[in-house]
């Protein structure tokens, strides 16, 4: 019997890597003999870079870069063990955690930080980039990114422009970094899909949650159709999906780098090479801290489900608010949650690894000892 285990990670107590471990000891618990194969897995959003980072058996580096609102911090990113790959988070540089709330304005703020992790990455000699965009406490369209790599951006009066999201309207004159065609091939982790800017678009949907106010939602939407006619492209390329995430990094990682916007999971998959693991597997296993009708119908399970076709695929998690309805829609044959008792959550956090390796043991002891899947 072959089981291939693909859990997410359960949010504040164990990483994918650490479920994945939980689950084996379940499984030698019912038999030595039965073949495991782990690829973690992460929905695009936090702790998919470290997952990148995992698999390529790389490490964490950290540069001083500026906060969004132009002071010098300390900012984490990645290269793999052979040099060829840089992971970046544009929230360790450009994200919302990095301000306290009266400081949120994405008036003000900036993605400048983000362009430094970008340059100090192309510097290294990388061939390639992955770059995450979840997060941000910006609304600039990249601009500030940009700047940060030798863009300029010019007023009427042919002067500079300071690249952040209130000035976007200013802009009246883009010119290129003179380094634009020496870039690494760049790929997005983008989950968004929203468009650049509009009702749907980065500054209506979630400039509001980055401190904006209703006037300020109305500037930043105009400031980012006002750079969109400037760049000269045509207005069907700014609805396109995922423009308007990360307040219009999106599209300012298209515009300014070149660069492929991409699903998370389909990203991680990719990297993982998770096609290839599914040779002669019986049952797939994954999981995560909840299972509700919002994460059945995001992105990671849809994602095993589709790509299991026939294999039998299970769950375990911490919190279990689905019906069975809803389950066998997805794909699921089998779901359990860890909490087998009445506890706090401070509890259940603290009891999570050996939930996860229990429940693992009953789900396939249970199928071990019959002929349905055994082999």
């Amino acid at each position: 019997m072959k089981i291939l285990l693909a859990p997410d990670k359960f949010k504040g107590s164990l990483d994918a890597p650490q479920v994945c471990q939980a689950m084996i000891e379940g499984i030698k618990m019912v038999s030595t003999d039965i073949e495991t194969v782990s690829v973690p897995m992460a929905d695009g959003g936090e702790g998919t870079l470290d997952l990148l980072l995992w698999y390529s058996g790389g490490q964490k580096k950290t540069a001083q870069v500026h906060d969004p609102l132009g002071r010098i911090i300390e900012a984490q990113y990645g290269i793999s063990a052979d040099g060829k790959t840089a992971f970046i988070e544009m929230a360790t540089a450009s994200g919302l955690p990095l301000l306290k709330i009266e400081e949120r304005n994405p008036l003000l703020t900036s993605t400048y930080g983000t362009g430094e992790l970008v340059k100090i990455a192309i510097e290294l000699g990388v061939e390639q980039i992955i770059l995450g965009i979840g997060g941000s406490a910006t609304t600039d369209a990249g601009i500030g990114m940009a700047k940060a790599l030798g863009w300029q951006f010019l007023g009427a009066d042919a002067k500079e422009v300071e690249a952040i999201g209130g000035n976007l309207s200013l802009i009246k004159k883009i010119i290129p970094s003179p380094t634009v065609s020496q870039l690494p091939k760049i790929q997005v982790a983008c989950d968004v899909t929203n468009p650049l800017y509009g009702i749907n678009g980065a500054a209506h949907v979630y400039g509001p949650q980055k401190g904006a106010d209703a006037k300020v939602v109305e500037i930043l939407d105009k400031g980012l159709r006002d750079f969109a006619r400037i760049t000269g492209l045509s207005e069907k390329i700014f609805n396109s999906p995922g423009f308007g995430a990360a307040g219009g990094l999106g599209f300012g990682c298209v515009f300014f780098l070149n660069a492929e916007l991409k699903e998370g999971v389909k990203l991680l998959m990719e990297f993982c090479d998770f096609d290839k693991h599914l040779t002669n597997v019986d049952l797939i296993i994954t999981g995560e801290g909840k299972i509700d009708n919002q994460t059945l119908q995001g992105k990671l399970i849809k994602g095993i489900t589709s790509k299991a076709q026939q294999i039998a695929v299970a769950a375990i998690c911490g919190t279990l608010d689905a019906s069975l309805q809803q389950m066998q829609e997805i794909g699921i044959l089998y779901a359990s949650s860890i909490l087998n008792k009445p506890q706090t959550l401070e509890d259940a956090l603290k009891s999570a690894y050996e939930g996860v390796r229990d429940a693992t043991y009953y789900l396939v002891n249970m199928i071990y000892h019959t002929s349905a899947i055994k082999s």
